[in-house]
């Protein structure tokens, strides 16, 4: 049986492959939306480049597709917005698959899952990652992520403190304003490698809500645009099965962010 449905899904993946390659032209162009303002997965940087896994990610999908992308920041609360907008072709910026943003967008497959986590000062009392520990708490967390969402339906004894990017509920923690922070684990593990981060430690990582956490982080595009999703998504399984996908994995993090 084991191999029977290993069998059907390299079948399956090939297929997808074969239709994608064909039904994209070459030289097609895709304007991909990011945030440009969650590290390591994506960054503006001072001089005004875009860095991280996501960005490399992209861009590997791109050649793989054979398409010519360009990169355009937005905002993350109006990141959905402004694709339906057709400001940009499609999202590429650690968006997670969920229920409520498929009756919005339609998705990829995913392209890395990872959980959940806590992270408190060092001289914090609290000692576990737990609704109990965090209760009369307040508690930082980006706004409109699915990491916001797990908060409120989790952490209901606690105060939820909402804000536009990661940078200024990083920036409230480190001056002792706000108690502790959920965000990936990811994020927060790379940001307390930093001078920045050094005020804080990981608690502990969050059981994983499928509902609200989703199925991992896909590639959102208009409501409708499948064959664009699909040509994704044929993509990622073509850079998992060349290497490229583990060669951008390893310049980022010591284990490998695809997931169960």
């Amino acid at each position: 049986m084991r191999i029977s449905k290993r069998f059907t899904l390299a079948a399956s993946a090939a297929v997808i492959a074969l239709f994608a390659s064909s039904a994209m032209a070459e030289g097609e162009k895709i304007v991909i939306g990011t945030e440009g303002a969650y590290p390591p997965f994506n960054n503006l940087e001072s001089d005004g480049t875009l860095t991280g896994f996501d960005i490399d990610i992209a861009k590997a999908l791109c050649e793989e597709m054979k398409a010519e992308c360009t990169f355009v920041t937005q905002d993350w609360d109006g990141i959905i917005p402004a694709l339906i907008a057709k400001k940009f072709d499609a999202i590429i910026a650690s968006m997670s698959i969920t229920a409520e943003r498929k009756e919005k967008v339609d998705f990829s497959k995913k392209y890395y899952n990872t959980p959940p986590a806590i992270v408190v000062p060092k001289d914090s009392e609290i000692t576990e990652a737990t609704p109990e520990a965090l209760a009369g708490k307040t508690l930082g967390a980006q706004g409109s992520t699915t990491h916001s969402n797990y908060a409120e339906a989790h952490m209901k004894d606690a105060e939820v403190k909402m804000y536009p990017t990661a940078d200024e509920y990083k920036l409230d923690i480190a001056n002792g304003r706000i108690d502790a922070v959920i965000d990936d684990v990811v994020v927060l593990s790379e940001w307390l490698k930093t001078d920045d981060g050094a005020c804080c430690k990981l608690l502990g990582t969050l059981p994983v809500d499928p509902v609200i956490n989703g199925e991992g982080a896909g590639i959102a595009v208009r409501k409708g645009e499948t064959a664009l999703a699909d040509k994704f998504t044929a993509a990622i399984a073509a850079i998992r099965a060349s290497g490229k996908y583990q060669e951008i994995n390893a310049k980022y993090f010591p284990f490998d962010v695809y997931g169960d």
